[in-house]
């Protein structure tokens, strides 16, 4: 006969076993993330190495047209055009951070601005990134504004719409029926979700829109707004096979200056999400208008007054400031 004898008792884990586990993971996880992103990043010398000690924090948020990268199948899918040939923006934007309490801005610089670019004269601001790079559009910024750069952070074509792509598509909500064939855009109006090459058309599309390099602006914002949203929602962190594709895509993206670290690179995830929370300010430098300038074409002209005390504001880390003209260009917008 078989022998008998008490039922085996399952060894059970210890509960700080299963706590320190955990913990551990819950640590590990978001390194992980960080040493992903951190392997993926570009590196460019942006700015100088010692800047000046100034309130708040101001990031320069640059989205250049390089191909860079990108196959030709890509290059036709995104409707990019032809070859990589010097350097251009069609996106210029300010983040900052301010230093005690306040919301957090991020603020559009039309690309065609019309500004004094140091050592070139007068051209449209984006004409400084392909006469000097990065350094020279960060040194034209704060001299026609007077708010230092502290740091740099610039996303090519493919990276944009890659990005889109890792958290899984975005919600767009364009104001009326668009269609761009230099953007490869055909889209009806009303709130969609839309992927990578999609979102990129319609940040970039321009001659669809009746307020042209202005309206545009808006439209980077807020693909870029919907973009960090989805990426921080709770239901993608958790999720590996999201966040870990997107730490390596969105880093590939990503361009930051040689002196950034892991903290700075932080600070910039933070503040986008901030910037693009209920309590984030989202606006455009205040403009007078458009005109033509010799040598330049047409150009956008500031508002000299409103352009001074906005950036007067943000030299001093006071965005409370700078509700009141985000709210107006909100309602000019609605209307």
């Amino acid at each position: 006969m078989p022998a008998t004898g008490r039922p085996r008792r399952r060894r059970r884990v210890p509960v700080k076993t299963i706590v320190l586990l955990v913990v551990l993971a819950v640590i590990a996880y978001p390194i992980a993330l960080l040493a992903v992103a951190w392997t993926h990043l570009g590196r460019v010398d942006a700015l100088p190495a010692d800047t000046a000690a100034t309130p708040g924090r101001t990031y320069l948020v640059v989205g250049s047209d390089s191909r860079k990268g990108l196959t030709k199948e890509q290059a036709k899918q995104l409707h990019t055009g032809g070859a990589d040939v010097g350097q251009r923006t069609d996106t210029i934007m300010l983040l900052h951070v301010p230093a005690g309490g306040g919301p957090t801005v991020i603020m559009s610089i039309p690309r065609d601005s019309y500004v004094k670019i140091p050592g070139h004269g007068h051209n449209k601001i984006n004409a400084a990134f392909a006469f000097g790079g990065p350094k020279l559009l960060a040194r034209t910024i704060e001299e026609a504004s007077g708010v230092q750069i502290d740091d740099y952070a610039e996303i090519g074509f493919g990276g944009f719409a890659a990005m889109v792509d890792a958290v899984g598509g975005v919600k767009i909500c364009p104001k009326r029926d668009m269609k761009d064939k230099d953007a490869g855009l055909n889209i009806k109006k009303g709130c969609q979700q839309v992927g990578g090459a999609v979102a990129l058309g319609y940040a970039r599309a321009r001659h669809s829109d009746p307020r042209g390099d202005l309206g545009r602006v808006e439209r980077q914002r807020e693909v870029l707004a919907a973009i960090v949203s989805k990426a921080t929602q709770p239901s993608t962190l958790i999720n590996p096979f999201r966040t870990f594709p997107l730490a390596s895509s969105g880093a590939s993206a990503l361009t930051v200056d040689e002196h950034t670290g892991p903290v700075a690179l932080a600070r910039f995830v933070l503040g986008m999400k901030g910037a693009a929370g209920g309590n984030g300010l989202s606006m455009t430098v205040p403009v007078a208008g458009t005109g033509n300038r010799p040598g330049a074409g047409s150009v956008v002209l500031w508002d000299d007054a409103k352009a001074r005390k906005v950036f007067a504001a943000l030299k001093r880390s006071d965005t409370k400031a700078l509700r009141p003209y985000a709210e107006e260009q909100k309602a000019q917008l609605d209307k």
